[in-house]
């Protein structure tokens, strides 16, 4: 019975311990507008209803940034956009104007871009995931799912050490 306990916590603690490198590979790929970006991929978290009617809060879309050359009249875009406060939020539109000269676009709305704020067009959406995705990278989440049982793991094995070297390797039981 021991076996089996000692290899279902052993796959758990491989499986978790998978998870907190996966998750820290995606918090150092945040980017300066605090969202994770691998080289033209950026993982969009839906956080509140917005005008499209494609996406869904919760959801968690891919989008790749194409080249201008790329960029039709009518694509759907993901830009972002920096409020007053001068914090960056997520805005999505449809290009209606394009402008060679200084590689930069223009929303059917009539707000321009310049091709450092466009995040691109929707590779995938995942439904659903984009809450748990967006909960596990905030401050609160990695403390609480991350570093507080990673912390735990260190001071129990720690536990286990001091109770080894003080009283020695406990005896088989016997049969």
């Amino acid at each position: 019975m021991k076996v089996v306990r000692n290899i279902i916590v052993g796959f758990i603690a491989v499986v978790y311990f998978v998870f907190v490198i996966v998750n820290t590979i995606f918090m150092l790929n945040i980017n300066d507008f605090g969202v994770t970006q691998f080289d033209d991929k950026t993982f969009v978290v839906i956080k509140s209803n917005i005008s499209s009617d494609k996406y869904k809060k919760g959801d968690l879309v891919i989008v790749q940034k194409p080249r201008f050359d790329q960029i039709k009249i009518e694509d759907e875009l993901f830009v972002y956009k920096i409020k007053k406060d001068g914090s960056p939020i997520i805005d999505i539109g449809v290009v209606g104007d394009l402008h060679d000269r200084n590689h930069a676009v223009s929303f059917d709305t009539g707000a321009g871009y310049e091709m450092d704020y466009i995040i691109g067009k929707e590779s995938k959406v995942i439904p659903e995931i984009g809450t748990y995705f967006g909960l596990v990278q905030s401050q609160w989440g990695f403390l609480f799912i991350i570093l507080v049982p990673s912390f735990l793991i260190f001071i129990y094995e720690l536990y286990a050490i001091i109770v080894e070297i003080k009283y020695g390797k406990p005896e088989l039981e016997e049969k």
